[in-house]
């Protein structure tokens, strides 16, 4: 385990994580297998990470990034922590990354601003890996009691000083002695465990939800179905699908002391779950047993063991059975780029389920390369919007309602930010009509209601908006066809307001093709509407 900078072995990581999944049990650096037969035919193996990552000290709470190439842990009382010599025990946060031949590199220490003389914890990675959540309350990196922070990647791989998430009323509940946290990969719902009495162990897990104005709600119970009175609730994992829950409990029916326990969410109301289902052995011990993650793929989960260890506790992994898996999700990928120059963008990204236009989740691209991740669960269409400062909110649509539910997948879509400027076109990929008709579908609105914010933003700003058909029929069908479409989208934003002085329509048939007409997937390229910004 050694000391260094975040950045440069986090852009080595990034660099060769790209395109990579789950590893083979045959992955190099993993030893110390121990092994409990379920079946004659099913085996479950624990194992160990390795001496690269796990030491002679105690390693403790792994969090997994979701592409599974990530690994942020505690390591206690080691020598090169920042408190190392004080009376209390001393928990600093470490980090390893895995290469693309599944091989562990050594654990480094992250250092200042997150390890700080409190003790200290990473409690969640957002799936594009550019921020954390760690523990404890600061402000602007000085500490300043219980709580939770968040802290971001910046441009030269070092991480912003964190900042306490506001949590309304949030010291009304936590009075024990023991909290924690996680979030779910949507970055706007926020788990805690804690205890409303003073000084007490029995924790209880809520939910808060992220608010417009970028605070969180009050603490909300999970219900009565995972927190029983008199037993402790802790350490939760929400799974990728947002439905699966892990979490650790004392609750009866346990191998030993806390043992890990999963559950579904039934509904919206996060209080009625499926009766929680003991993991059982081997990932449940006699001993003390919580610290549960998962990589977005669900196969494997990251936990803490005391059993056939290098130090105290050792972090490891184990490959879950079908029936301990949370539903597939697809884990989407790519960089966010200047249109114009074909720059990477440091941008604001955030998805939406269509036709509702119901916000699902949010991420940030990386500011040194423009790279994100984000992780969409199956049986929905989303829209994905990137925003950055001067440029216009560009959006892709991504149908997986239309993806056969088989499992784990991977998707690459790259998105292109048209910068404010003079004779700059923006194809508007969110807007959709019937077949052989002009009349604008309701998903449509969504995308045309961030043309009406730019044009009330920008009150110089004028437009052409203009639509394009592909070859196939005759030209007047075409023209007529495209320059009603024009118009309907252009009506639809001078209803909201818009002087009609300030747009135009036209409509241009197959006149104006962007690729050749000779694919079902080009054709489909070249019909679209756009604008095209002539007046700023």
């Amino acid at each position: 385990m050694k000391r260094t900078t975040f950045f440069f072995f986090f852009a080595i990581a990034i660099h060769q994580a790209i395109g990579q999944t789950s590893v083979a049990d045959t992955s190099g650096g993993l030893i110390a297998q121990k092994e409990n037969i379920i079946t004659a035919s099913t085996i479950i193996k624990i194992e160990n990470l390795g001496p690269k990552i796990n030491s002679e000290f105690a390693e403790l709470r792994p969090t997994i990034s979701a592409d599974g190439n990530l690994l942020f842990f505690i390591c206690e009382n080691h020598p090169e922590n920042t408190k190392y010599r004080s009376i209390r025990n001393s928990q600093d946060i470490w980090y390893a990354y895995r290469d693309t031949n599944g091989k562990w590199s050594d654990a480094y220490h992250l250092g200042y601003p997150l390890n700080t003389y409190h003790y200290n914890a990473v409690y969640w990675v957002s799936p594009d890996n550019n921020r954390i959540l760690i523990r404890n309350a600061f402000i602007d990196g000085d500490y300043v009691g219980n709580g939770v922070s968040m802290s971001y990647l910046k441009e030269d791989g070092t991480w912003t000083k964190p900042n306490a998430l506001r949590i309304k009323n949030y010291l009304k509940y936590d009075r024990g002695r023991q909290n924690g946290a996680s979030m779910a990969h949507d970055g706007q719902t926020l788990l805690l465990y804690m205890t409303e009495e003073k000084g007490g162990y029995e924790n209880d897990i809520y939910v808060c939800f992220l608010e417009k104005n970028g605070t969180w709600t009050e603490p909300m119970s999970l219900g009565k179905k995972i927190n029983l009175p008199k037993f402790d609730e802790m350490t939760p994992y929400l799974a990728a699908d947002g439905v699966t829950l892990y979490f650790s409990s004392n609750r009866p029916g346990g191998i030993g002391d806390n043992d890990i326990w999963m559950t579904r969410r039934l509904d919206s109301t996060w209080t009625k779950w499926s009766d929680p289902m003991n993991l059982g052995e081997p990932i449940n011990t006699p001993e003390w047993d919580a610290f549960f993650t998962l990589d977005a793929g669900g196969e494997y989960a990251y936990l803490t063991s005391s059993a056939e260890t290098y130090g105290e506790s050792d972090i490891v992994r184990v490959k879950l059975l079908e029936k301990e898996k949370p539903d597939p999700v697809v884990l989407v990928s790519g960089n966010v780029y200047n249109k114009k120059t074909n720059q990477p963008l440091s941008a604001t990204l955030s998805y939406e389920t269509l036709p509702d236009g119901t916000e699902a989740g949010n991420a940030v691209s990386n500011p040194d390369d423009g790279s994100f991740k984000i992780v969409l669960p199956y049986d929905k269409n989303y829209l994905i919007k990137a925003t950055a400062d001067k440029f216009f909110a560009q959006s892709e649509n991504l149908n997986l309602d239309s993806l056969v539910q088989a499992g784990y997948k991977e998707i690459h879509k790259d998105l292109y930010l048209v910068p404010i400027e003079i004779g700059q076109v923006v194809r508007l990929n969110n807007v959709f009509f019937d077949f052989d008709k002009w009349d604008l579908r309701a998903e449509s609105h969504l995308e045309l209601n961030r043309v009406v914010k730019l044009l009330e933003e920008n009150p110089s700003i004028e437009i052409e908006m203009s639509a394009h058909t592909d070859s196939r029929g005759s030209d007047d069908y075409n023209f007529k066809l495209s320059d009603n479409r024009a118009r309907s989208v252009m009506e639809y934003i001078l209803s909201k307001g818009i002087s009609p002085t300030r747009i135009r329509s036209q409509g241009y048939g197959e006149t104006k093709p962007v690729v050749p007409n000779d694919t079902d997937e080009n054709r489909q390229l070249n019909r679209r509407v756009e604008f095209t910004i002539l007046k700023n």
